[in-house]
């Protein structure tokens, strides 16, 4: 990879680092890790989460990510 389109990707993935954290402040994921599936045991002061259907929603969005990463390369 060439230094500077290794730098153009560094660059781009910072601004969408930049535009999903201001989402995150504002409020827009806040139904992320609250979807249907995801299993919420609280007892007393003991706590249990397991966010299935989240990490499957990530998974799926991250591996569409990797292969159009892939096929541009």
């Amino acid at each position: 990879m060439e230094p500077r389109s290794l730098g153009l990707l560094i660059v781009i993935l910072g601004l969408a680092l930049i535009v999903i954290g201001g989402l995150v402040a504002l409020g827009a994921f806040s139904w992320f890790g609250r979807l249907p599936g995801d299993i919420r045991i609280e007892s007393g002061s003991t706590r249990v989460y397991i966010p299935i259907t989240t990490m499957l929603l990530l998974s799926v969005v991250l591996s569409l990510l990797a292969a159009i990463f892939r096929r541009f390369q």
